[in-house]
């Protein structure tokens, strides 16, 4: 059998191998002694029983969880989160290097690093949020997500905000009674009800009402929905990936997006990066765009397309080689082609692509919605944790990174 570990997150991230039986807490007997004021001396215990692990919570006044959820006693699953007090441990029965890649790669070393650490979190059940610029593979990103998740073996399902009438976005969503509005023939499940056990991607989720926000962000703090015309709510089981090219921090600024659903959705977030930053992958995906079509470019027509600015991602060189396939069949492209080929009504608004100031931004918001929790709850760090979707060890990252004084909130 693979050996158990349990990995502490935080600033000096440890890792113990798990034994038949060890105990966790405060006190110097227990097999793995923690730091914290909200830790009891024995806080809760680990057994393997055959192929299993249990962990179970000691009676403590704080209490142990599991992915987010109080426990007296439960079986641990691979890539399952326990959160003691202050203290955040991941378990897992792989080791560093049975963890096998993350499928996407690429040869930009950058953006391969950050597409390498989404093999963790695909494991994980945290939202994610892609952001960037249309085109450049946020749906491919959240596929992929899923299929490297626990969540493998049920739906991925995926639901465009900006497609539908905030009315069908509602019943898309949470689903409808029969009878609910004209057209409502019958009951009908809702994409959290069809994907349930596996994933939802909501893609252009920047394009939601104001109004379906509110609904979405109960729906994400309650794990459950009220379908449309219903009286009753249903619990939930799903993992939220979403996606918008839109400036998010510009959207809150503007008051059109909620700040608090945000922060909800933007616990781990990713920015593919435009294809003209990526340049060193444009012969991967051409030609593998290109075999697809069964289509022949010359050396100078490759030559000519990798001047183009490209504002359509990848998206616009997968149009690009299809138009080529559809009006030249059979044919050498030669450069002479390629003019007739490209897409140039974007080129005029191509600077818009050019990186924007949302970062100072968003981290402004993100201070002031900490320091308002914070006062809400006169410094209390596990609530305003709670209140603002995070765990409290990211929490208290924060604090040092925005040199917040606590005391000043202690009345």
């Amino acid at each position: 059998m693979t050996q158990a570990q349990l990995k502490i997150f935080g600033e000096n991230p440890k890792t113990y191998l798990i034994t038949d039986f060890l105990t966790l807490g405060k006190d110097s007997q227990c097999q793995i002694q923690l730091p914290g004021d909200d830790l009891s001396e024995r806080h809760c215990r680990l057994e393997r029983k055959e192929s299993t692990y249990i962990i179970r919570d000691l009676r403590t006044p704080t209490g142990t969880f599991v992915n987010g959820a109080r426990i007296m006693e439960a079986v641990l699953q691979e890539g399952d989160i326990i959160r003691i007090g202050s203290q955040e441990l991941l378990f897992t029965c792989q080791s560093e290097d049975s963890i096998k890649a993350f499928p996407m790669k690429s040869r930009n070393e950058v953006w391969n690093e950050e597409l390498q650490s989404l093999r963790h979190v695909a494991r994980t059940e945290f939202p994610v949020l892609i952001l960037g610029p249309s085109g450049t593979g946020k749906d491919v990103i959240a596929q992929c997500l899923h299929n490297e998740s626990n969540r493998k073996n049920f739906t991925f399902m995926s639901v465009n905000c900006s497609a539908l009438s905030e009315t069908l976005i509602e019943s898309e969503l949470f689903g409808h009674v029969k009878g609910s509005f004209t057209g409502a023939i019958s009951d009908r499940k809702g994409a959290f009800e069809a994907a349930r056990g596996g994933t939802l991607f909501l893609d252009e989720i920047g394009d939601l009402s104001y109004a379906l926000q509110a609904k979405l962000l109960r729906a994400l703090e309650n794990g459950e929905i009220r379908p449309v015309g219903a009286d009753r709510n249903i619990k939930t089981d799903v993992r939220i990936i979403a996606a918008t090219h839109q400036s998010l921090p510009e959207k809150i600024r503007q008051g059109t997006f909620r700040a608090d659903l945000y922060f909800r959705l933007n616990v781990v977030a990713i920015t593919p990066p435009a294809l003209t930053h990526r340049m060193e992958d444009f012969d991967d995906l051409f030609y593998t765009f290109a075999k697809a079509m069964r289509v022949r470019f010359s050396f100078n027509a490759i030559a000519r397309l990798k001047k183009h600015p490209w504002p359509g991602n990848i998206r616009e060189l997968k149009n690009l080689v299809q138009r080529a396939a559809a009006l030249y069949p059979r044919e050498l492209i030669e450069e002479r082609h390629v003019e007739k080929l490209l897409d140039k009504t974007l080129l005029s608004s191509a600077s818009s692509h050019e990186p924007s100031n949302d970062l100072p931004v968003m981290k402004e918001i993100e201070k002031q919605m900490i320091i308002k929790r914070l006062a809400a709850n006169r410094g209390n760090q596990r609530r305003t944790a709670q209140d603002l979707g995070m765990p409290k060890s990211t929490l208290h990252d924060r604090l040092k990174y925005y040199n917040i004084n606590l005391d000043s909130f202690k009345v």
